[in-house]
C-alpha cells in the first residue's frame, strides 16, 4: 500500500513537470515564432532586442522552473518514503497485536474446552446444526 501511494505520489509530480515542461516549450517555441516573423532588425529597430531579452527571460524561467520541480519531486519522494515506513510499521504493530489478541482467546478456549469438555461437545454440535440449517435454507 506505501509502494502504491508513493508511486503515486512520484507520477503526479512527474506528470506536472511534464505538464509544465510542455507549457514552457510552447513559450519558447511562441517567442521563436516571433522574433523569427515580422520583428523590425536593423539599426534603429528594438523589436528584435525585446524579443531576444523575452527569449533569454523565458529561457531562465524554463531552468528554474526545471530546478524547482527537480527539488520538488525530490521533497515529495522522501516524504512517501516517510509516510510509507510509517505506515508499514504501523501495519506491522498492528499484525503484532492482533497475533497476541488471537493466541489468547485460542488459549482461552482451550483452557475452557479442557474444563467442561461435555457442554463444549454439545454448544459444537448445537452451533453445527444451526449452520447446517441456514446453508440448506440459503
Amino acid at each position: 500500500m506505501a509502494d502504491n501511494l508513493k508511486s503515486n505520489v512520484k507520477s503526479g509530480i512527474d506528470d506536472a513537470a511534464n505538464g509544465a515542461k510542455n507549457l514552457a516549450d510552447r513559450g519558447i517555441n511562441a517567442v521563436n515564432r516571433a522574433t523569427s516573423g515580422s520583428c523590425a532588425t536593423g539599426p534603429g529597430a528594438t523589436g528584435g532586442s525585446t524579443m531576444d531579452a523575452a527569449r533569454d527571460t523565458l529561457h531562465n524561467v524554463v531552468e528554474k522552473a526545471g530546478a524547482y520541480t527537480h527539488d520538488a519531486k525530490e521533497k515529495v519522494g522522501e516524504w512517501a518514503d516517510q509516510v510509507g515506513d510509517k505506515a508499514q510499521k504501523w501495519a506491522g504493530d498492528a499484525y503484532e497485536v492482533a497475533t497476541d489478541k488471537a493466541g489468547d482467546f485460542g488459549r482461552e478456549v482451550t483452557e475452557l474446552v479442557r474444563r467442561h469438555p461435555l457442554p463444549a461437545v454439545l454448544v459444537g454440535f448445537g452451533v453445527g446444526l444451526l449452520l447446517g440449517r441456514a446453508a440448506r435454507i440459503v
